[in-house]
């Protein structure tokens, strides 16, 4: 680990446990960009979408209580909505197949008040509930506030009460403030200050502790029993759960993985109950490196050989490939003939659809288009493949060009039959 802080790819904190013991603890470097306040183990961070397990985790809270199912409609919970809400069930929710579209949650002015009237207002859905997996914070925030109408108390109130007291969990806060003296203050790849626009709520920020103990309160059945962890951990396709990524054989939980960001903060927590591993890393200046350090902490702790990892690809080019994306390819193409012993290229295709994907979220739909196609001229896996055709396949969508369009998400579900999400967007867009 002091390895990898050297090589500038982990700045933040560790924690390591075997069966419910804290084996290791340390933290690597500093809580803000000025260098002049070092990370401890009581430094509280953001998880990013990691948040999302305390939200599913209260659902089922409530449903064994016995004050809904997973078949209750959102209507019933908010009949003021209109007729979409009946074929939204909270199954849909918890596994982001709602077809809820994203609403001012794209928007720079979007906040949590402003995405109900959004609510309110919407009158069809982007498609068919569990037909296909989009993650929408909206899923996230219908949670909350169901939640907070039948519990009858703030989200915060009630994952305090029903949560982190039980877990054990002393200093996890909801929304507690970035700026606060105890926080990690995140920073970008070239040591510049991200500010944290708190415009949506719900978010929880703790310590590398706190989020260990909340794992191991979740997985040894103290907060919600075995059948809600089980029905918690349903994905559609290759997306993820409300728990992230759980393996399960025979019916048993194998291993637990969930990646989180936010602004430059990153977080992993990793659970393998064969040998009774947890992992937590937290970072308030993200390199992409955390889930390539817990598979080299758990190579480490089996007795295997490990190597640490190198620079991500996708951080260095990004920003290159937002400024001027023909000189950004020319970027890349320069690190991968003169500098693969520093950079990483194990995962070139994703890193370069992670820069396409960069590059749409931000409109720049012709450029992202010529990212993906130089992605799709390398030798990958197929899943990674076809994942490159639906991403060109949405961009052409953008653009209004659907025969362009219908040809790339055909090209996707070609490469992988089991791409379901390309299949229903091929067979909307084909119906349009």
């Amino acid at each position: 680990m002091k390895v990898a802080y050297d090589y500038g790819i982990f700045n933040g904190n560790i924690l390591i446990a075997k069966s419910n013991t804290v084996l290791y603890q340390k933290s690597f470097g500093f809580a803000d960009n000025r260098k002049d306040r070092a990370l401890t183990p009581d430094t509280k961070f953001d998880i990013g979408s990691i948040s999302k397990e305390f939200n599913g985790a209260g659902i089922m809270i409530l449903k064994e209580k016995g004050l809904l199912t997973l078949e209750t409609s959102v209507a019933e919970l908010f009949p003021e909505f209109a007729a979409w809400a009946k074929k939204v069930k909270i199954k849909h929710l918890i596994n982001y197949t709602s077809g809820i579209p994203k609403l001012s949650w794209n928007s720079p002015a979007g906040n949590d008040s402003l995405l109900y009237v959004d609510l309110k207002k919407l009158q069809a859905l982007d498609f068919e509930p569990g037909t296909r997996y989009d993650y929408n914070y909206i899923n996230v925030y219908l949670q909350h506030r169901i939640i907070e109408r039948l519990s009858k108390s703030s989200y915060a109130a009630f994952i305090k009460d029903n949560i982190f007291i039980p877990a054990g969990m002393k200093q996890a806060i909801v929304d507690h403030p970035t700026t606060s003296a105890d926080m990690a203050r995140a920073f970008d790849n070239d040591g510049i200050a991200t500010s944290y626009p708190d415009n949506f709520k719900g978010w929880v920020r703790l310590t590398a502790l706190d989020l260990y103990l909340w794992e191991k309160a979740l997985w040894n059945r103290k907060i919600i029993a075995e059948q809600s962890l089980k029905e918690l951990a349903v994905a559609f396709g290759s997306g993820e759960s409300s728990l992230g990524r759980v393996v399960t054989t025979d019916g048993r939980f194998e291993r637990h993985s969930h990646q989180g960001s936010n602004f430059n903060y990153e977080a992993v927590v990793s659970n393998s109950f064969s040998d009774s591993i947890t992992i937590v890393l937290m970072t308030n200046s993200q390199q992409m490196k955390v889930q390539a350090l817990n598979a080299m902490l758990l190579h480490i702790l089996r007795n295997e050989p490990f190597t640490v990892p190198k620079k991500s690809l996708y951080l260095s080019i990004r920003s290159k490939l937002l400024e001027n994306t023909e000189a950004g390819l020319k970027y890349y193409q320069e690190l991968k003939a003169n500098q693969s012993d520093r950079y990483d290229f194990s995962s070139e295709i994703p890193d370069l659809l992670n820069a396409g994907k960069y590059l749409q979220r931000r409109k720049k739909l012709q450029e992202a288009i010529r990212v993906y196609q130089v992605a799709l001229q390398l030798d990958g896996r197929k899943e990674d493949l076809s994942y490159a055709q639906e991403l060109m396949g949405d961009a052409f969508d953008e653009l209004g060009d659907k025969a362009n369009a219908l040809i790339h998400y055909q090209k996707a579900t070609e490469l992988d039959p089991k791409n379901k999400n390309a299949e229903s967007k091929y067979k909307s867009l084909q119906g349009n």
